[in-house]
């Protein structure tokens, strides 16, 4: 059990954890064949990405695996001149997650949090459950609540 599940069970809201596993032969991005590997759509399957701010401030931005974190779009939201992807250790040390299991629940640290609009076309969204190999369902009304999530056009 992950920080994020057990989050969400304090919390008491439904979810659905999903194990996947990935073959070594895999097509397109890392996110696309997660969202193959658990039969979800990649508009439904979201990544949550690090940024940090030209303040230095660390942000939360989640948008789908099958698009791009339009990064300018981000820094406009977070009232900043410039956003780029943090370091990799910058982004494990504030959440307490590895790279590519980075959760947008249960963080170490909490970081304001961004979401891409698309997330209203859908019920429910997957998002990382913590660790690789895992994601977990959630209701997007649920996630945008939990992270006290802005959303907005952050997609490209």
């Amino acid at each position: 059990m992950t920080p994020a599940v057990r989050f969400l069970e304090k919390q008491g809201v439904a979810h659905t954890v999903r194990r996947y596993e990935l073959g070594d032969s895999q097509a397109g991005t890392y996110g696309e064949a997660v969202a193959k590997a658990i039969g979800a759509e990649p508009q439904r399957v979201f990544k949550t990405l690090i940024a940090q701010l030209s303040s230095g401030e660390l942000v939360v931005a989640i948008v789908p695996v099958s698009s791009t974190l339009d990064l300018r779009a981000l820094a406009a939201a977070a009232g900043a001149k410039s956003a780029a992807m943090a370091p990799p250790q910058a982004a494990e040390r504030a959440t307490g997650y590895v790279t590519g299991g980075i959760s947008p629940f249960g963080q170490r640290k909490a970081l304001r949090t961004f979401v891409d609009r698309s997330l209203e076309t859908f019920p429910k969204v997957f998002v990382s459950a913590g660790r690789r190999g895992l994601q977990v369902e959630v209701g997007s009304s649920d996630l945008v609540r939990l992270c006290g999530a802005s959303v907005m056009e952050l997609s490209e």
